[in-house]
């Protein structure tokens, strides 16, 4: 089985560790422009059509579609289960971006590899059914006005295969995913606009599900994101080392990674909080989400939570700034603010530094990177983003419906020590 492997690259960037004062308040915007899927008009369709939160991914990679082989920058989407690029002929989409200067868009005349999916194959399973002698469509609209349709392909993907010696050689596969023609709303924004997503959200149609059932890789991916550099790593396959503790995935959400959220410990004494703040349903719980800038969490948790992390420190004053509460502190704030650990069923734990959540603005400005839901529009929801899971090597195991995480807090020594199971 073949392992592959992903240098990722972040839509927001970040200098040594500091973020622009304007950039404060577009991580904000990134996340409820993402977060709006979760209220999705229209009905989702399986393999023969996707639910495609276009514009929301955070990180964003480059790979191979097609013989001969054309580059595409797709975002890395970890709470989706598409698998698309903007077609030639797509109406309306942009043709340069913020991110990238020219897009690329797929062009099936120039892949002696690509195939239309019909709607009498048996990977065409749109609704309504389609014309049997006719192309396969797809076509998913958004609370937030957007809207996407387009028609399905197989053809080759070309990634890089990783072995356990960290060597890499590259490696190609068929499979289906979504060539777009046609995009409308806040699809064609040109200011967030990348060639294509890829998702490997908690369903069986994903892209990591077509290439589990070809045999070429365990249904298992993990990444390890650079809060740093605002990069990383992202890959398929078993991973052998570093070992990872695990927490299971609930089973009662399809898409979304969602898990059991036991306690919340700031400088090792837990927060007293109402014994069901933690319960979890299709619409309450603990979500994974690396596509997530922050944390959201339900106005009680967040209440007590900023009580406990400022308790030491009386003589802060506080200030409002894109809904952030901001503060100056001279000093180190890893040696003056707690350690916040959340607490998972199997005795899982995630451990949160100050450095994580104090985001360094200015100098000697930070801002509480925790976020009252309610504000948001997410009342019961628990969001753990990018915040709180960059620098670790996180572990989605679809198999086992499990994921988990490990500290690593050196990019380089990452790409030394992760090895996969051929």
């Amino acid at each position: 089985m073949a392992n592959g492997v992903f240098q990722v690259r972040r839509k927001f960037h970040i200098v040594d560790g500091v973020y622009k004062g304007s950039d404060i308040g577009a991580l904000q915007t990134h996340d409820e422009n993402r977060h709006r899927r979760r209220n999705l008009m229209a009905a989702e369709l399986p393999l023969g059509g996707f639910n495609i939160p276009y514009g929301t991914g955070l990180y964003y990679t480059d790979i191979g579609i097609g013989t001969p082989a054309v580059k595409y920058y797709v975002q890395l989407d970890t709470g989706s289960k598409a698998f698309w690029v903007n077609g030639i002929s797509c109406k309306q989409c942009p043709h340069e971006s913020d991110i990238l200067r020219k897009l690329t868009f797929y062009d099936p005349r120039s892949s002696v590899s690509s195939k239309e999916v019909k709607c009498d194959d048996t990977i065409c399973t749109s609704r309504p059914p389609c014309n049997m002698t006719l192309r396969c469509p797809y076509i998913t609209g958004y609370a937030d006005g957007g809207l996407t349709m387009g028609i399905l392909f197989t053809d080759l993907l070309h990634y890089h295969q990783l072995y356990g010696n960290g060597q890499t050689q590259p490696t190609s596969t068929s499979v289906t995913f979504g060539c777009g023609l046609q995009q409308s709303g806040s699809l064609n924004n040109s200011a967030v606009a990348i060639d294509g997503i890829i998702g490997f959200g908690n369903s069986n149609q994903t892209a990591l599900s077509q290439l589990a059932a070809a045999g070429k890789t365990k249904k298992i991916f993990s990444h390890c994101l650079d809060s740093t550099n605002g990069g990383g790593i992202f890959a398929i396959g078993e991973v052998v080392e570093p070992k990872v503790k695990t927490t299971p995935i609930v089973k009662n959400n399809e898409v979304y990674h969602l898990v059991n959220l036991k306690s919340i410990n700031v400088a090792g004494t837990t927060l007293q909080l109402p014994a069901n703040i933690f319960g979890t349903t299709k619409t309450k719980g603990t979500f994974i989400d690396s596509g997530s800038t922050l944390v959201y969490l339900p106005e009680i948790i967040y209440s007590e939570l900023i009580l406990a992390v400022f308790a030491k420190h009386p003589d802060i004053t506080m200030g409002a700034m894109y809904n952030f509460q901001c503060f100056h502190f001279l000093g180190s704030v890893d040696d003056k603010f707690p350690k916040i650990t959340f607490h998972f069923e199997n005795d899982l734990t995630l451990d949160v530094y100050p450095y994580d959540y104090l985001l360094e603005y200015e100098g000697n400005q930070y801002c509480f990177g925790f976020q009252d839901a309610g504000i948001h529009g997410y009342k019961d929801m628990i969001i753990l983003g990018d915040m709180v899971i960059s620098n670790k090597v996180v572990v989605y195991d679809m198999e086992k419906q499990a994921i988990g995480w490990t500290e690593h807090n050196s990019m380089a020594r990452i790409v030394l020590r992760l090895q996969f199971r051929r």
